[in-house]
Protein backbone atom coordinates (compact mmCIF):
# COMPACT_ATOMS: atom_id res chain seq x y z
CA UNK A 1 0.00 0.00 0.00
CA UNK A 2 2.86 2.42 0.80
CA UNK A 3 4.55 1.33 -2.74
CA UNK A 4 1.64 2.54 -4.39
CA UNK A 5 1.09 5.36 -2.34
CA UNK A 6 4.71 6.51 -3.30
CA UNK A 7 4.39 5.88 -7.29
CA UNK A 8 1.32 7.50 -7.26
CA UNK A 9 2.80 10.82 -5.70
CA UNK A 10 5.57 9.87 -8.50
CA UNK A 11 3.10 10.33 -11.31
CA UNK A 12 1.22 13.19 -9.68
CA UNK A 13 4.29 15.64 -9.54
CA UNK A 14 6.08 13.85 -12.81
CA UNK A 15 5.08 17.26 -15.15
CA UNK A 16 6.77 19.30 -12.70
CA UNK A 17 10.29 17.38 -13.72
CA UNK A 18 9.88 19.15 -17.09
CA UNK A 19 8.74 22.37 -15.56
CA UNK A 20 12.04 23.53 -13.57
CA UNK A 21 12.69 26.37 -16.32
CA UNK A 22 15.00 28.99 -16.56
CA UNK A 23 17.27 30.11 -19.88
CA UNK A 24 19.25 32.17 -18.24
CA UNK A 25 23.19 31.50 -17.99
CA UNK A 26 23.16 30.34 -14.07
CA UNK A 27 20.02 28.02 -14.73
CA UNK A 28 21.58 26.92 -18.14
CA UNK A 29 24.64 25.52 -16.08
CA UNK A 30 22.54 24.13 -13.24
CA UNK A 31 20.46 22.04 -16.07
CA UNK A 32 24.11 20.89 -17.44
CA UNK A 33 25.67 19.63 -13.77
CA UNK A 34 22.05 18.01 -13.53
CA UNK A 35 22.55 15.92 -16.73
CA UNK A 36 26.41 15.01 -16.12
CA UNK A 37 24.90 13.91 -12.19
CA UNK A 38 22.77 11.92 -13.08
CA UNK A 39 24.49 9.63 -14.82
CA UNK A 40 26.15 8.56 -11.71
CA UNK A 41 24.94 7.24 -8.61
CA UNK A 42 26.96 9.82 -5.92
CA UNK A 43 25.12 11.62 -3.13
CA UNK A 44 24.14 15.06 -4.44
CA UNK A 45 23.22 18.56 -2.04
CA UNK A 46 21.20 20.69 -3.76
CA UNK A 47 21.50 24.32 -1.90
CA UNK A 48 19.31 27.09 -2.34
CA UNK A 49 16.73 29.16 -0.54
CA UNK A 50 13.29 28.17 0.12
CA UNK A 51 11.07 28.20 -3.14
CA UNK A 52 13.92 28.02 -5.46
CA UNK A 53 13.06 24.35 -7.00
CA UNK A 54 15.29 22.05 -5.17
CA UNK A 55 12.70 19.23 -5.36
CA UNK A 56 12.53 19.76 -9.40
CA UNK A 57 16.30 19.18 -9.39
CA UNK A 58 15.90 15.91 -7.12
CA UNK A 59 12.96 14.82 -9.34
CA UNK A 60 15.06 15.79 -12.95
CA UNK A 61 18.08 13.60 -10.96
CA UNK A 62 15.92 11.04 -11.10
CA UNK A 63 14.61 11.20 -14.10
CA UNK A 64 17.60 11.83 -16.34
CA UNK A 65 19.35 8.33 -14.30
CA UNK A 66 19.22 4.41 -15.48
CA UNK A 67 16.99 4.57 -11.84
CA UNK A 68 14.16 6.22 -12.77
CA UNK A 69 11.78 3.25 -13.18
CA UNK A 70 12.47 3.09 -9.77
CA UNK A 71 10.46 4.79 -6.85
CA UNK A 72 11.70 8.18 -6.00
CA UNK A 73 10.92 8.66 -2.41
CA UNK A 74 10.95 11.79 -0.34
CA UNK A 75 10.93 12.74 3.65
CA UNK A 76 10.77 16.53 4.90
CA UNK A 77 13.45 15.99 8.05
CA UNK A 78 12.35 19.34 9.54
CA UNK A 79 8.34 18.57 9.40
CA UNK A 80 8.97 15.22 12.00
CA UNK A 81 10.28 14.97 14.80
CA UNK A 82 13.25 12.77 15.97
CA UNK A 83 11.81 9.53 17.26
CA UNK A 84 8.95 9.91 14.45
CA UNK A 85 12.06 10.41 11.79
CA UNK A 86 14.02 7.68 12.93
CA UNK A 87 10.92 5.40 12.34
CA UNK A 88 9.88 7.38 8.70
CA UNK A 89 13.62 6.85 7.07
CA UNK A 90 14.33 3.40 8.90
CA UNK A 91 11.35 1.62 10.00
CA UNK A 92 10.32 0.41 12.78
CA UNK A 93 9.00 -3.26 14.21
CA UNK A 94 6.27 -4.27 15.85
CA UNK A 95 6.57 -3.26 19.61
CA UNK A 96 9.14 -1.22 19.00
CA UNK A 97 7.50 1.69 21.55
CA UNK A 98 4.12 2.65 22.45
CA UNK A 99 1.98 2.46 19.49
CA UNK A 100 3.85 0.49 16.90
CA UNK A 101 1.15 -2.09 16.48
CA UNK A 102 2.89 -3.51 13.31
CA UNK A 103 6.00 -3.40 11.03
CA UNK A 104 6.67 -0.32 9.87
CA UNK A 105 8.80 0.06 6.31
CA UNK A 106 11.28 3.18 5.84
CA UNK A 107 11.87 5.37 3.31
CA UNK A 108 15.16 4.09 2.48
CA UNK A 109 13.78 0.23 1.80
CA UNK A 110 11.12 1.95 0.02
CA UNK A 111 13.64 3.88 -2.13
CA UNK A 112 15.25 0.58 -3.02
CA UNK A 113 16.39 0.45 -6.15
CA UNK A 114 15.97 4.71 -7.05
CA UNK A 115 16.21 7.89 -5.29
CA UNK A 116 15.49 8.96 -1.84
CA UNK A 117 15.47 13.31 -1.35
CA UNK A 118 15.92 14.15 2.19
CA UNK A 119 14.39 18.33 2.37
CA UNK A 120 16.11 20.09 4.85
CA UNK A 121 18.76 17.68 5.96
CA UNK A 122 20.06 20.49 8.37
CA UNK A 123 17.21 20.18 10.57
CA UNK A 124 18.63 16.52 11.68
CA UNK A 125 19.22 15.61 15.51
CA UNK A 126 22.83 14.52 16.17
CA UNK A 127 21.83 11.21 16.88
CA UNK A 128 20.47 10.68 13.85
CA UNK A 129 23.34 12.21 12.18
CA UNK A 130 25.40 10.00 13.06
CA UNK A 131 23.03 7.24 11.83
CA UNK A 132 22.39 8.71 8.62
CA UNK A 133 26.87 8.54 8.24
CA UNK A 134 26.71 5.13 8.10
CA UNK A 135 24.12 4.19 5.59
CA UNK A 136 25.87 7.08 3.50
CA UNK A 137 28.87 4.91 4.34
CA UNK A 138 27.94 1.69 4.34
CA UNK A 139 24.46 1.67 2.50
CA UNK A 140 22.82 -0.80 5.56
CA UNK A 141 21.02 -0.13 8.74
CA UNK A 142 18.84 -1.70 10.88
CA UNK A 143 14.95 -0.82 11.99
CA UNK A 144 14.27 1.07 15.05
CA UNK A 145 13.73 -1.81 17.55
CA UNK A 146 15.08 -4.63 15.83
CA UNK A 147 17.86 -6.29 14.99
CA UNK A 148 18.25 -7.26 11.44
CA UNK A 149 20.83 -5.59 9.22
CA UNK A 150 19.20 -4.36 6.20
CA UNK A 151 21.64 -3.31 2.80
CA UNK A 152 19.75 -1.12 0.34
CA UNK A 153 20.76 0.50 -2.90
CA UNK A 154 19.58 4.08 -2.94
CA UNK A 155 21.23 7.43 -4.49
CA UNK A 156 20.72 9.90 -2.13
CA UNK A 157 19.71 13.51 -3.14
CA UNK A 158 19.57 15.70 -0.04
CA UNK A 159 18.34 19.23 -0.12
CA UNK A 160 19.40 22.42 2.26
CA UNK A 161 18.57 26.20 2.60
CA UNK A 162 20.95 27.11 5.23
CA UNK A 163 24.66 27.42 4.73
CA UNK A 164 26.10 23.92 5.81
CA UNK A 165 29.70 25.71 6.37
CA UNK A 166 28.00 27.85 8.85
CA UNK A 167 26.53 24.94 10.65
CA UNK A 168 29.51 22.24 10.82
CA UNK A 169 31.13 25.58 11.98
CA UNK A 170 28.66 26.35 14.70
CA UNK A 171 29.07 22.77 15.76
CA UNK A 172 24.94 21.67 14.49
CA UNK A 173 26.20 19.09 12.00
CA UNK A 174 28.46 16.75 11.96
CA UNK A 175 31.78 17.47 9.31
CA UNK A 176 31.98 14.63 8.51
CA UNK A 177 28.69 13.61 7.34
CA UNK A 178 28.94 16.81 5.22
CA UNK A 179 31.45 15.65 3.05
CA UNK A 180 30.08 12.33 2.50
CA UNK A 181 26.58 14.71 1.18
CA UNK A 182 28.58 17.58 -0.24
CA UNK A 183 29.55 14.83 -3.13
CA UNK A 184 28.27 16.87 -5.81
CA UNK A 185 26.79 20.44 -4.44
CA UNK A 186 24.45 22.54 -7.00
CA UNK A 187 24.06 25.59 -5.97
CA UNK A 188 20.39 27.44 -7.11
CA UNK A 189 20.10 31.48 -7.37
CA UNK A 190 17.41 33.19 -6.27
CA UNK A 191 14.46 34.10 -8.41
CA UNK A 192 15.63 38.21 -7.99
CA UNK A 193 19.08 37.14 -9.05
CA UNK A 194 17.90 35.86 -12.45
CA UNK A 195 15.02 38.24 -13.47
CA UNK A 196 15.09 37.12 -17.07
CA UNK A 197 13.21 34.38 -16.00
CA UNK A 198 10.56 35.94 -14.10
CA UNK A 199 8.71 36.55 -16.87
CA UNK A 200 9.17 33.17 -18.82
CA UNK A 201 8.34 31.11 -16.18
CA UNK A 202 5.09 32.98 -14.80
CA UNK A 203 3.61 33.15 -18.73
CA UNK A 204 4.23 29.35 -18.58
CA UNK A 205 2.16 28.61 -15.73
CA UNK A 206 -0.52 31.08 -16.85
CA UNK A 207 -0.86 28.79 -19.87
CA UNK A 208 -0.49 25.43 -17.57
CA UNK A 209 -3.20 26.22 -15.23
CA UNK A 210 -5.44 27.96 -18.14
CA UNK A 211 -5.11 24.71 -19.54
CA UNK A 212 -6.00 22.86 -16.21
CA UNK A 213 -9.51 25.37 -15.83
CA UNK A 214 -10.17 25.71 -19.82
CA UNK A 215 -9.50 29.29 -20.07
CA UNK A 216 -6.98 31.55 -21.31
CA UNK A 217 -5.44 33.96 -19.62
CA UNK A 218 -2.35 36.60 -20.80
CA UNK A 219 -0.36 39.26 -19.16
CA UNK A 220 -0.49 43.39 -20.63
CA UNK A 221 2.68 44.07 -21.04
CA UNK A 222 2.16 46.81 -18.74
CA UNK A 223 2.19 44.28 -15.70
CA UNK A 224 4.85 43.34 -16.48
CA UNK A 225 7.12 45.35 -15.07
CA UNK A 226 5.34 44.79 -11.58
CA UNK A 227 6.77 41.23 -11.63
CA UNK A 228 10.05 41.80 -12.81
CA UNK A 229 10.05 44.72 -9.98
CA UNK A 230 9.57 42.83 -7.11
CA UNK A 231 12.20 40.94 -5.23
CA UNK A 232 10.41 37.58 -4.84
CA UNK A 233 10.85 36.22 -1.44
CA UNK A 234 9.25 33.07 -1.78
CA UNK A 235 11.16 32.30 -5.09
CA UNK A 236 9.77 30.27 -8.03
CA UNK A 237 7.08 29.02 -5.66
CA UNK A 238 5.24 32.17 -5.15
CA UNK A 239 5.72 33.19 -8.57
CA UNK A 240 3.90 30.05 -9.27
CA UNK A 241 1.43 30.72 -6.84
CA UNK A 242 0.51 34.11 -8.01
CA UNK A 243 0.33 32.58 -11.92
CA UNK A 244 -2.70 29.71 -10.12
CA UNK A 245 -3.99 32.47 -8.03
CA UNK A 246 -4.97 34.92 -11.00
CA UNK A 247 -6.30 32.18 -13.47
CA UNK A 248 -8.51 31.01 -10.79
CA UNK A 249 -9.87 34.13 -9.80
CA UNK A 250 -10.05 36.09 -13.32
CA UNK A 251 -10.33 33.07 -15.88
CA UNK A 252 -9.94 33.84 -19.42
CA UNK A 253 -8.93 37.39 -20.23
CA UNK A 254 -5.84 40.24 -20.46
CA UNK A 255 -4.21 40.73 -16.45
CA UNK A 256 -4.08 44.13 -16.20
CA UNK A 257 -1.64 46.22 -14.27
CA UNK A 258 -5.13 46.78 -11.62
CA UNK A 259 -5.87 43.44 -11.72
CA UNK A 260 -2.60 42.20 -10.81
CA UNK A 261 -2.07 44.25 -7.98
CA UNK A 262 -5.46 43.59 -6.41
CA UNK A 263 -4.51 39.72 -6.45
CA UNK A 264 -1.25 39.78 -5.56
CA UNK A 265 -1.16 42.58 -3.06
CA UNK A 266 2.60 42.34 -1.88
CA UNK A 267 3.34 44.47 -5.04
CA UNK A 268 1.92 47.45 -3.24
CA UNK A 269 3.23 46.56 -0.07
CA UNK A 270 6.81 46.47 -1.89
CA UNK A 271 6.35 49.44 -3.16
CA UNK A 272 6.04 51.00 0.46
CA UNK A 273 8.51 52.75 2.54
CA UNK A 274 9.55 50.00 5.18
CA UNK A 275 7.99 50.40 8.31
CA UNK A 276 10.11 49.76 11.59
CA UNK A 277 8.84 48.88 15.66
CA UNK A 278 5.96 47.22 14.68
CA UNK A 279 4.91 44.85 17.68
CA UNK A 280 5.22 41.42 17.58
CA UNK A 281 4.22 38.38 20.41
CA UNK A 282 8.08 38.35 21.02
CA UNK A 283 8.76 41.89 20.12
CA UNK A 284 7.02 43.85 22.75
CA UNK A 285 9.41 44.40 25.32
CA UNK A 286 11.74 47.42 25.62
CA UNK A 287 14.87 45.12 25.45
CA UNK A 288 13.67 44.14 21.81
CA UNK A 289 13.75 47.96 20.98
CA UNK A 290 17.00 48.45 22.88
CA UNK A 291 18.41 45.73 20.74
CA UNK A 292 16.90 46.73 17.53
CA UNK A 293 17.85 50.81 17.88
CA UNK A 294 21.41 49.38 19.04
CA UNK A 295 21.81 47.05 15.71
CA UNK A 296 20.65 50.38 13.35
CA UNK A 297 23.08 52.77 15.22
CA UNK A 298 27.05 52.50 15.07
CA UNK A 299 27.31 50.83 17.95
CA UNK A 300 28.53 48.12 18.27
CA UNK A 301 26.29 44.39 19.33
CA UNK A 302 26.92 40.95 19.39
CA UNK A 303 25.78 39.06 16.33
CA UNK A 304 23.07 37.10 18.44
CA UNK A 305 21.78 40.32 18.69
CA UNK A 306 21.80 41.36 15.13
CA UNK A 307 20.35 37.91 14.30
CA UNK A 308 17.82 38.49 16.72
CA UNK A 309 16.71 42.08 15.49
CA UNK A 310 16.67 40.60 12.32
CA UNK A 311 13.97 38.13 12.86
CA UNK A 312 11.71 39.96 15.34
CA UNK A 313 11.45 43.06 12.59
CA UNK A 314 11.17 40.26 9.82
CA UNK A 315 8.25 38.63 11.86
CA UNK A 316 6.90 42.17 11.71
CA UNK A 317 6.80 43.21 8.62
CA UNK A 318 5.08 39.65 7.64
CA UNK A 319 2.30 40.40 10.46
CA UNK A 320 3.66 37.73 12.50
CA UNK A 321 3.11 35.50 9.65
CA UNK A 322 5.43 32.28 10.81
CA UNK A 323 5.12 30.43 7.73
CA UNK A 324 5.77 33.71 5.22
CA UNK A 325 9.06 35.07 8.03
CA UNK A 326 10.45 31.66 8.16
CA UNK A 327 10.47 31.89 4.20
CA UNK A 328 12.10 35.26 3.95
CA UNK A 329 14.63 34.70 6.84
CA UNK A 330 15.43 31.20 4.67
CA UNK A 331 14.83 28.83 7.41
CA UNK A 332 12.31 25.70 8.61
CA UNK A 333 9.38 27.35 10.46
CA UNK A 334 10.48 24.50 13.36
CA UNK A 335 13.64 26.92 13.54
CA UNK A 336 11.69 30.46 13.51
CA UNK A 337 9.56 29.08 16.63
CA UNK A 338 12.06 27.44 18.12
CA UNK A 339 14.22 31.18 18.01
CA UNK A 340 11.45 32.80 19.55
CA UNK A 341 10.96 30.20 22.38
CA UNK A 342 14.93 31.06 23.00
CA UNK A 343 13.95 34.89 22.90
CA UNK A 344 10.86 34.40 24.91
CA UNK A 345 12.88 32.65 27.45
CA UNK A 346 15.75 34.99 27.92
CA UNK A 347 13.16 37.79 28.31
CA UNK A 348 11.05 36.10 31.41
CA UNK A 349 14.75 35.54 33.02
Amino acid sequence: MREVHVLREEVRDRHQARSMLGETDVMQDVQHLITRAARSAATVLVRGESGTGKELVARALHEQSDRSAAPFVKVNCAALTDTLLASELFGHERGSFTGADKQHIGRFELAHGGTLLLDEISEISPELQAKMLRVLEEREFERVGGDKTIKVDVRIVATTNRSMADEVAAGRFREDLFYRLNVIPIDLPALRERKDDILPIFKHYLTHFGKEMKCKAKLEKKAEGLLQDYHWPGNVRELVNVAERLVVLHGSGNIKQDVLERSFPELKKAKAPEIHGAKTQVGESKAASNTASKATSKEPCSLAELERTHILETLATCADDKEQAAKQLGISVRTLWNRLSKYQTAQAS
